[in-house]
């Protein structure tokens, strides 16, 4: 397992510095695994790598279970692939710099400077789509070289590994933070007890550049392991850190605003319920409240409930709603829930009406089925609008680089036939009738900005 670090700033052996670890010497470091070994395979003034060995003892981290003897416990690929084993090590080893310490040059510290690091045998469960995505908006420019899993047998096909090349002129910090949190992400997998510890490690090496990653989500999930108790923890304190950004527009928004597309689809929206006779409706996914706030300004809804998955955004929306400076008959027909579209719910049941806006492009496709059974299955309302983009219109946005979603969190953007095929399915399942409404101007060419699923129970 290695990890090596270059720089060409000179003189490269500032590096020794930042590091603090003399490129004259082998350091030798016992580890929980193992030992951990730092050298320096070439220390010029003009070019400088220090390269951080380990060496992981698998019959040493089983020895004195009392589990029965299980084979893969002594056979695995540990000693040599890349894993949380290796960002324990950054921890150990280089924890100064990992800190953004360095006794003898706190200026360099701060100093962005030419980097390259190299990190032999790292696995990939997404392969080099996943690495592009998880790197590339951090700055990095990334070379990978996928492994075979024989080279004699090349019939066998590509492994997961890779050796993975990352070049960016940053602060040594910020490459240290990169790598301790991607590490075992990449490899979805952690080798030690996750508790709520590892929410405070995720949060701290996460600071300024977590909370804005367009995988984010997918980063907290496999960083902690699936445990959604702790996945909620991070998302809050990441959301609380960046007051900011909740005020301002998000990237779809700012996409859409030169047609007003926002406020004519909670227009369309508000228009269906009412069209449907629906007196208690459900807003889920309701973010900042803005269907909300249209639905209480019509005496019509008589039960407004928003639900919302992250309860920074519902605090969000109970301070934009005023809901505890409105008149008391408007206050009671407003409720917020907190919870998961992913999960049964009885207090979605009883309802007219479901709203789902702008929400489903959200999700992880496989997790679309536990959506349709949450909404369409338990709730089982007589009436459920779901919006989404149509990807097809992506080209007149003229601020949309070419291939680009319009929001960086959109797992995918269906086109008017995917989602009609979708739709018409859940439809035909559930027993719905449904009709689809182009919500904008419609381009003859590519349709309207948004479309519109209208489910009626039959």
């Amino acid at each position: 397992m290695l990890l090596t670090i270059t720089t060409t700033c000179a003189p490269a052996t500032d590096l020794g510095y930042l590091l603090a670890k003399h490129p004259d010497k082998l350091q030798t470091f016992d580890c929980t695994f193992g030992k951990a070994h730092v050298f320096y395979p070439e220390a010029t003034a003009e070019r400088c790598t220090a390269a951080l060995l380990l060496e992981v003892d698998p019959v040493g981290l089983v020895r004195g279970r009392k589990d029965n003897f299980m084979l893969g416990q002594y056979v695995n690929d540990r000693p040599y692939a890349a894993s949380s084993f290796l960002s324990v090590a950054i921890a150990q080893v280089y924890g100064s710099a990992l800190n953004g310490k360095s006794r003898d040059r706190t200026d360099l510290v701060e100093t962005a400077i030419p980097l390259r690091a190299t990190i032999a045998a790292l696995p990939c469960k997404g392969g080099e789509a996943l690495l592009r995505s998880l790197f590339e908006p951090l700055g990095y420019s990334l070379t990978a070289e996928h492994h075979a899993l024989d080279p004699v047998f090349t019939d066998w096909g590509e492994s997961r590994y890779y050796t993975v090349t990352l070049d960016a002129t940053c602060r040594l910090q910020d490459l240290l933070n990169h790598l301790y949190v991607l590490i075992p992400v990449l490899d979805d997998e952690k080798h030690y007890w996750i508790g709520e510890d590892e929410v405070e490690k995720l949060i701290k090496h996460g600071e300024g550049w977590l909370g804005t990653h367009p995988e984010r989500a997918l980063i907290a999930r496999r960083y902690l392991k699936y445990k959604r108790g702790l996945i909620q923890q991070a998302f809050e304190h990441l959301i609380e850190g960046e007051p900011e950004a909740q005020d301002a527009e998000t990237p779809e928004e700012r996409v859409e605003k030169p047609i007003s597309l926002n406020t004519q689809r909670i227009g369309a929206v508000v228009a269906a319920l009412k069209s449907s006779g629906a007196a208690r409706v459900l807003d889920l996914g309701c973010g900042e409240g803005q269907l909300i706030r249209e639905l209480i300004k019509d005496s019509a809804f008589t039960a407004i409930v928003g639900g919302d998955v992250s309860h920074r955004m519902l605090e969000i929306a109970a301070d934009r709603l005023n809901l505890e400076r409105l008149p008391e008959a408007q206050r009671t027909r407003v409720q917020l829930l907190h919870g998961s579209l992913m999960y049964h719910d009885a207090r979605l049941s009883g309802y007219d009406a479901a709203a789902i806006v702008e929400v489903i492009e959200h999700l992880d496709p496989p997790r679309l089925a536990a959506f349709e059974r949450t909404v369409f299955e338990a709730a089982h309302p007589h009436t459920v609008i779901i919006t989404t983009p149509n990807c097809e219109y992506n080209v007149r946005f003229e601020t949309l680089a070419a291939g680009k979603m319009r929001h960086p969190d959109h797992r995918f953007e269906w086109t008017r036939a995917q989602f009609q095929e979708w739709v018409t399915a859940i439809a035909a399942r559930f027993g719905y009738s449904v009709r689809f409404v182009g919500v904008g101007a419609v381009d003859a060419e590519v349709g309207a900005p948004t479309q519109m699923g209208i489910f009626s129970l039959i």
